[in-house]
């Protein structure tokens, strides 16, 4: 068995790659290939055939590339797959974006088995040769444009060519006169590409090139189509079940004679086909088929659009328009309408639509069905108004479309009037009449039932009925004017046409003063009012009367003040308290005066208010003419007393006045503005329109200021003009001043020099640093209590008596132990008086504040005579006080050491004292008090040399110093 098993291994392998050789050797010469140039198309149109096929019939697989320039630059490369049959000749066709004439091309190509039958390896055969395919060998020495001629799609990009057998240096290329760029292809090759290509005409667009040696611009017309759209709203229907109508919307016009679109319609379930001559519709014939499915084709030379439409025909029957319609048994208030309508079989129910059109809208809509013949009556119509009706069908059951209209237009008869005219009247009364002209608004269309003939005007007196009078007034008077003996009288206004006469419209003029409904007894009474206005017209409102009123009337002018009165009234009811009036000859900025009235029970009408307004409100057409009064230096008075609020094209609500100035800071009152020149000022509003007269104040002497008055209405302020200018005064109160107090001024000078002269007089005359008893009239102002006569007491006179001394201090001197507590030293006199005199006690305050029990002073028996030296004062053997004691407070005197208490002689004494002596020794004088001059402390001695001089010196001081 194994010598059998190799065999068969060795067999297997011999035979496989014999099988192999077989089967690449069917591919394994070249493929025979041709190409062919197709300059109209721009194409290479290859065609190869397969030799030595071992079957008739194999599945081949084959690979294709196309180089340019060169053969290495392959540009292309596709696989094709197909069935070839024995000795076949295979062909392809490839489309170049660069024009063939711009580069030479060349083409290969090899193929394979690719049959599911043949299970053998497939192995690709060998490339073909290179073909070369030069469309440049055809050219001529001139310069050329390539492709000849162009047709392209709008929105497709083109790539266009320059050769010429030369060198090529600067070639510029221009589309409709444009330059556009473009590359080098190689020496000889100029190459543009032009991108998303708009379409400009039907006649396409030019493109030229030209380079500087040779002035020639060869170029071609690039044809440029515009996109094919899809057609839009493809629809079919049938009006008659004989033809089918299909229309659509076939978008923007691409036809064009270069480029021409077809369009077929084709039907599925028939496989019908057919042409449409139209570019939106197409008929087609209906025989017994029910059910439909339509293609649209439309289609150029670029691509190709199609929709789809599938339906049943009885749904989509469109009825055609009714006719022979027509109005019959037409009435003041009805009418009967009749139509007739195509018929579309018996099973067919319509559905029509009946429409009834009056003065621009539609007055009536109903619905009603038929299966054939149809017919309405109209009912509640207005007499002898135009009318138009008209109608429309549909089937029922299927709704598809209404059908056109169908119309007719008729007339309703008249009929009497229906609503009594609306009447007004103007009373002029005169002595012993009345002229009352009458004035009625002309009945509308609605009102009227017809048109108006005459109107009868009927006048009788109150208290007399039978004593009526008519007037027929032709149509179309609105108006007349009657002359009434007396003026209380019932006046009845009717109109009529040719079907009879309307109600009466009836009012009562009444001359008694007397009654409170009498409008000539409640003029004076109405205060005037404003209105507001609107725009369009006049707002305005009113308290209603406290009787009972049938209505109110509401009467104006309808132009200015100043024209002839075009008098204008509106009526309303009973419940209404306002209203809004609006008329086609209002202006704006003009005055228009209302007056309402009130109608009473009795038809009599009588005065409620009286409003003024504007339909709109302008701002002030000028400023007041301000004049300057009082000019001060610190204010100024402006006045515009002549200035016209009446006259202005709105309601003066107030005033603005502005003013300028080089301060920063705004007066009081004033506030920061803004002007519309973006200037800045400072304003103040005048709330009070009747306030015609303004004080600026607080302002600056000398200073320059500029001021502008302005009204302003509710549409708002006069003009921006120019500011006035005003400079206030000087200022009057520094010369006031200085005349009151320069007369003042040269006598307190005077007065001062003169004392400054005499000051040293002045100063020992009234005070001295030492008062001098006899330059002093003070003293003069000490009178004694007991007596009568003053006493001027002097130095030189004044001889001491004694000197109280008060010891106080805890130490005592040897010299001190045996003193009493209260001591007198007797001060001699100085002359040659052999006893004491009267004396004064001097009590020094100042030195003697805290000494207890220091009673008064008293006269006290000397035991020495004084020395002549001392000036009348004795020592005693103490010895002198020491300068301390001068300087020392109360209660700071050094231990030792106590106040003295100077007893002078002055008077002689008139009452004693407990603790004097006895009267028998000495008789005092009456006691005068001084303030204290000096003090001596006790332990009187001997002075030396110095202190004695020191001590006269205090004396000298004492004697002619001030009393403190």
């Amino acid at each position: 068995m194994a010598p059998v098993a190799v065999f068969q291994a060795a067999f297997l392998l011999a035979w496989l790659p014999l099988s192999t050789y077989q089967s690449e050797a069917v591919l394994s010469e070249p493929l025979s290939l041709s190409v062919h140039i197709n300059s109209t198309q721009q194409s290479l149109h290859l065609k190869w055939s397969v030799h030595n096929m071992t079957h008739p019939e194999l599945q081949m697989a084959f690979q294709i590339e196309i180089s340019r320039m060169n053969k290495s630059n392959v540009i292309w490369v596709e696989n094709y797959t197909t069935t070839v049959h024995q000795d076949q000749t295979l062909r392809r066709m490839w489309k170049s974006e660069l024009p063939l004439e711009c580069a030479t091309h060349f083409v290969r190509i090899r193929g394979k088995e690719d049959d599911p039958r043949m299970p053998q390896r497939r192995v690709w055969s060998s490339w073909s040769s290179w073909v070369k395919a030069d469309a440049q060998s055809w050219l001529g020495p001139d310069p050329l444009v390539f492709p000849k001629e162009k047709q392209v799609e709008e929105g497709s990009d083109v790539t266009l060519c320059y050769v010429s057998r030369h060198v090529q240096s600067h070639v510029v290329c221009t589309l409709n006169g444009i330059p556009v760029p473009g590359e080098q292809l190689d020496p000889h090759v100029f190459v543009v590409t032009l991108r998303n290509i708009s379409f400009v005409r039907n006649t396409g667009s030019n493109f030229f090139c030209e380079e500087d040696r040779n002035h020639t611009q060869p170029g071609l017309v690039i044809f440029v189509a515009k996109v094919l759209e899809e057609p839009k709203g493809f629809s079919c229907e049938t009006r008659d079940w004989k033809t089918l109508n299909c229309t659509w919307d076939p978008g923007s016009d691409t036809d064009s004679w270069k480029f021409p679109s077809q369009r077929n319609l084709f039907e599925s379930f028939s496989g019908k086909n057919q042409s449409c001559e139209q570019k939106n519709w197409c008929s087609w014939q209906v025989d017994s088929q029910k059910i439909y499915n339509f293609t649209l084709l439309a289609k150029n030379v670029f691509r190709e659009r199609r929709v789809t439409l599938l339906f049943h025909l009885a749904h989509r029957v469109h009825p055609m328009t009714p006719f022979n319609v027509a109005l019959k048994r037409v009435s003041a208030t009805n009418a009967t309408m009749t139509w007739t309508v195509h018929p579309l079989g018996n099973n067919f129910t319509l559905l029509c639509q009946v429409e009834l059109h009056g003065e621009g809208r539609v007055v009536q809509q109903h619905n009603v069905s038929t299966w054939g013949n149809g017919q309405y009556s109209f009912r509640g119509l207005a007499p002898a108004t135009e009318y138009r009706a008209r109608v429309r069908c549909a089937t029922a059951q299927h709704f598809w479309k209404w059908s056109e209209w169908a119309d007719q237009e008729f007339s309703t008869l008249q009929a009497a009037p229906s609503t009594a005219p609306d009447v007004w009247r103007s009373v002029r009364p005169t002595l012993g009449s009345c002229n009352v002209t009458l004035f009625w608004k002309p009945l509308s269309r609605s009102q009227a039932h017809g048109e108006i003939q005459f109107y009868t005007v009927a006048t009788e007196l109150l208290h007399t009925p039978s004593s009526s009078q008519l007037f027929p007034i032709p149509s179309p008077a609105n108006g007349t004017e009657l002359s009434l003996d007396g003026c209380s009288h019932q006046i009845r206004v009717t109109a009529s046409n040719g079907a009879g006469t309307s109600p009466a419209s009836m009012m009562v003029i009444a001359r008694d003063l007397g009654d409170p409904w009498n409008p000539g007894n409640q003029t004076a009474e109405v205060k005037e009012g404003r209105a507001q206005g609107t725009g369009d017209g006049v707002s305005m409102s009113w308290k209603p009367p406290p009787g009972n009123v049938l209505g109110y009337v509401v009467e104006w002018c309808d132009g200015p003040q100043d024209s002839p009165c075009d008098l204008r009234w509106e009526s309303l009811g009973p419940n209404a308290t306002s209203t809004v009036i609006k008329s086609d000859a209002f202006r704006p900025g003009v005055q228009y005066n209302f007056r309402i009235y009130g109608i009473s029970p009795e038809r009599m009408a009588y005065l409620l208010e009286r409003k003024t307004g504007y339909s709109q409100e302008l701002a002030p057409a000028d400023n007041p003419h301000v004049t300057v009064n009082n000019l001060t230096s610190h204010s100024f008075t402006l006045s515009w007393e002549d200035y016209a609020t009446d006259a202005q094209p709105g309601f003066i609500r107030g005033y603005r006045v502005y003013l300028r100035s080089q301060a920063e800071q705004c007066l009081p009152g004033f506030t920061k503005a803004v002007l519309p020149d973006n200037t800045a000022c400072c304003k103040h509003d005048i709330d009070n329109p009747e306030q015609k007269t303004f004080m600026v104040k607080n302002l600056q002497p000398e200073s320059f200021y500029e001021f502008l008055v302005t009204p302003h209405t509710r549409a708002g302020e006069g003009p921006a003009q120019a500011f006035t200018n005003v400079i206030t005064t000087r200022d009057q109160h520094p010369r006031v001043l200085i005349r009151i107090l320069l007369p003042m001024v040269f006598p307190l000078l005077l007065l001062t020099i003169l004392c400054y002269v005499k000051s040293q007089w002045i100063k020992e005359t009234c005070y001295p640093d030492i008062p001098d008893p006899h330059k002093s009239s003070v003293l003069s102002l000490l009178k004694p209590k007991e007596s009568p006569h003053p006493s001027i007491m002097s130095v030189r006179d004044c001889v001491p008596d004694a000197l109280e001394v008060v010891n106080k201090a805890a130490r005592r001197s040897l010299a001190e132990v045996e003193r009493p507590k209260h001591d007198y030293l007797h001060l001699l006199p100085t002359g040659s008086s052999a006893g004491l005199g009267p004396g004064i006690c001097f009590e020094n305050l100042t030195y003697n504040q805290a000494a207890p029990d220091a009673g008064p002073c008293g006269p006290s028996p000397a035991p020495h005579p004084a020395p002549p030296g001392q000036g009348g004062l004795l020592t005693s053997p103490g010895g002198l006080l020491r300068s301390p004691s001068y300087v020392n407070s109360p209660g700071e005197s050094p231990a030792g050491e106590a106040p003295l208490n100077y007893v002078s002689q002055v008077a002689p004494p008139t009452s004693g004292h407990k603790d004097s002596p006895p009267t028998a020794l000495l008789e005092l004088a009456p006691r005068s008090e001084y303030r204290t001059q000096m003090a001596v402390p006790p332990g009187l001695a001997s002075p030396t040399p110095d202190e004695k001089s020191h001590l006269w010196a205090v004396s000298l001081l004492d004697a002619g110093g001030p009393r403190r």
